[in-house]
């Protein structure tokens, strides 16, 4: 059933929760701004979604032993996808942030969220009106 359900959100039902995930690095970049030593933290996106996209299409590969490492994962609890991000100008503190880029980075994250959070409620109320004839 829920194949059933992905297959009918399409790209947009495996995006939304990586969107939300990438506004929370965003948004933990801009509250550490001022932590010295912190290194801004992102989201491989397109990664992460072809990796969404394989598991849905059963195309991901699969671990043929309990003694092998986490299918998709360092082994370490760590998201495989969240990268650091480079300093465009290094700070003597050792952080990595820079507010103004972190600013337009979670802008555009959440338009991009926003949009897909659009399509997915529009196919949820095509489904709904087609479940009660209205």
């Amino acid at each position: 059933m829920s194949n059933l359900i992905s297959s009918y959100l399409g790209v947009h039902g495996d995006a939304l929760p990586l969107r939300e995930q990438r506004m929370k690095l965003i948004a933990s970049n801009l509250s550490n701004v001022d932590t010295p030593g912190y290194k801004a933290q992102d989201l491989d996106f397109d990664a992460a979604m072809r990796a969404a996209q394989g598991q849905r299409d059963g195309s991901q590969l699969q671990a043929t032993d309990s003694r092998h490492i986490a299918v998709g994962g360092s082994g370490n609890g760590l998201n495989p996808f969240q990268v650091t991000r480079e300093a465009k100008q290094p700070s003597l503190d050792g952080n990595t942030v820079d507010a103004d880029i972190e600013r337009a980075a979670y802008g555009r994250a959440a338009l991009e969220y926003r949009a897909s959070l659009s399509f997915v409620e529009s196919k949820v109320r095509g489904m709904l009106t087609a479940i009660t004839g209205q």
